[in-house]
């Protein structure tokens, strides 16, 4: 769920732990264009519009056809993408991009400054309800100086600046005066990134062809296919099968069922700690979980070490927070907490759960402590995990089901309408450490990413003043008291952190492993001539 799918899947890595295990460069050869790549995905887009949807799925695509003024090098330094050039001047509080010349969208029509201004506009206006407008809404002056050049001031000092222009422009000539919530281009789109929408088969697969117009040049591999696999299962049957080229292993898979000669000679593997953590979210306004005694006492009737153990193989660390460990931001005096059944069962009985009919359930008020787990169909890591803790918190008298819904549904119909008990979900840390628009009580609506309605008010002035000083030291304190007031309140039972287990077909040359992971300089991988598998038709 991010703005920039690639950025939200990788972070700031711990310096060492990114372990590329086979080699899959060719750097002295020819770099031939060609070839498809088949991506599979087990959620399907529901929207090309980014920001219009915080699902994967859609941002993964969408990634491929827009360009935005800046991006994330290798090493997750911001460069200059779409600019130019740009500066920032009087602390930080004013921005000045110029864009390069001569970028077109797809259909002709250059993309200039009016296009950017046009995105801004279309993004803070409230009909537009786009769940990313926050970023944007700190802008105190947006100013237009000429076809190439625009200029952003800020009122204070906004921490997350120099990554909202890492954000995608949209065409304002194809857009402007249009209902973005109705316009045919969510399904449809132009843009001015390395490859086009070439066909959209609901429930089946999206095919996107390498753009000949690309200002950096046409992208080597001349197709992405994305066929949505309903489940990890089927994913991996497919790629054993030679019907997939990417995936993310499953630590059984990785660790299990990917060695041998055959894999060894048809695939490469990676191994890194991911940039996600993944949580059992709280709806706050369940009245079980309005009580801190009770989230609480669910949390320490969690064992983490055994979900890590036995969901993940080992594969992934215990988290307390939403910080990767090792990265600036992480408050290394914290620790995930640690299961205490004596003291789970404590605070459930200070908040008044008890088993008074003796069938093994606590109860208050005549109601059982009993709630779902939901989350998405297909992920069958979340919904092992979820297993676990079902059956952890039957020790201590408290009843779980579990319900699994597919994806689309999931997010739109059940998340983003507060439609649950508790979500399991796994939401992506991103370079920055700000996250006041998955915590900030201004974000807790419908459609917000504030899905959990978590809302206090010491959160938000830390929030606030964190995103807003440019001392780093300043930050850092402020984001470690963050970090103590959700683990005091327990918003989310935070899980795990995962590792990043990708899979590559051998027949891919460029794969660079880096901070950023293997996608990050995904358009300049090849296929050698030889080994190209899919004949097309330019």
């Amino acid at each position: 769920m991010k703005k920039n799918f690639y950025l939200y899947l990788v972070g700031l890595l711990i310096a060492g732990l990114l372990l590329p295990l086979c080699s899959a460069g060719a750097a002295a050869e020819k770099r031939d264009d060609g070839d498809r790549i088949i991506f599979g995905s087990i959620g399907e887009a529901s929207n090309l519009i980014p920001y219009l949807t915080s699902d994967s799925a859609s941002h993964e695509i969408a990634d491929m056809l827009y360009v935005a003024p800046l991006r994330f090098s290798a090493n997750l330094e911001p460069e200059p993408w779409a600019a130019e050039s740009w500066t920032q001047e009087d602390e930080g509080r004013v921005l000045r991009f110029t864009l390069r010349k001569g970028i077109r969208w797809e259909d002709g029509e250059e993309l200039t400054a009016e296009d950017v201004a046009f995105t801004y506009r279309l993004v803070i206006d409230p009909a537009t309800a786009s769940p990313y407008a926050d970023d944007f809404l700190q802008i105190k002056e947006f100013r237009v100086l000429d076809r190439y050049t625009f200029e952003v001031r800020y009122e204070k000092f906004f921490a997350r600046a120099v990554s909202t222009w890492m954000n995608p422009i949209l065409p304002r000539h194809l857009l402007e005066g249009k209902n973005i919530r109705t316009v045919p281009f969510a399904r449809k789109p132009v843009g001015a990134g390395p490859y086009r929408l070439k066909s959209w088969e609901s429930g089946s697969r999206i095919v996107l062809e390498a753009s000949p117009t690309y200002f950096m040049g046409r992208p080597h591999i001349s197709e992405v296919v994305y066929r949505v696999i309903p489940d990890t299962a089927t994913t991996f049957l497919e790629a054993r099968a030679g019907r997939l080229d990417l995936m993310n292993l499953t630590p059984e898979q990785y660790l299990l069922q990917t060695s041998g000669p055959q894999w060894e000679k048809e695939f490469a593997k990676y191994r890194y700690l991911g940039s996600v953590y993944v949580f059992l979210g709280f709806n706050m306004q369940h009245p079980f979980f309005q009580d801190k005694r009770v989230r609480r006492a669910i949390s320490c009737a969690i064992n983490r070490d055994e979900i890590v153990k036995m969901v993940l193989m080992g594969q992934g660390v215990p988290a307390f927070g939403p910080y990767k460990p090792g990265t600036w931001a992480y408050h290394s005096g914290l620790k995930p907490v640690a299961q205490d059944l004596a003291r789970a069962r404590a605070l459930l009985a200070e908040a008044g759960f008890v088993d008074h009919d003796g069938d093994g359930i606590l109860d208050r008020d005549g109601k059982p402590l009993a709630f779902t787990i939901l989350t998405n169909q297909g992920n069958e890591q979340r919904i092992l995990a979820a297993t676990v803790i079902q059956y952890q918190l039957k020790a201590v008298g408290i009843d779980v089901r579990i319900r699994t819904v597919e994806w689309a549904a999931f997010i739109h119909e059940f998340v983003n309408k507060g439609r649950f008990d508790t979500v399991m979900l796994g939401w992506t840390i991103t370079q920055d450490p700000d996250i006041y628009a998955v915590w900030h009580s201004s974000q807790a609506h419908d459609g917000g990413l504030n899905f959990t309605r978590f809302v206090n008010a010491e959160l938000d002035s830390l929030l606030v003043r964190a995103r807003s000083t440019p001392d780093r030291q300043e930050r850092t304190q402020l984001y470690r008291r963050i970090q103590e007031l959700l683990d005091e309140e327990q918003p989310y039972c935070f899980l795990f952190v995962p590792y990043s287990l990708p899979i590559v077909q051998r027949r891919f040359h460029g794969i660079k492993p880096a901070l950023a992971g293997i996608m990050y300089n995904f358009e300049d991988w090849w296929v050698p001539a030889r080994e190209q598998r899919y004949r097309l038709t330019e």
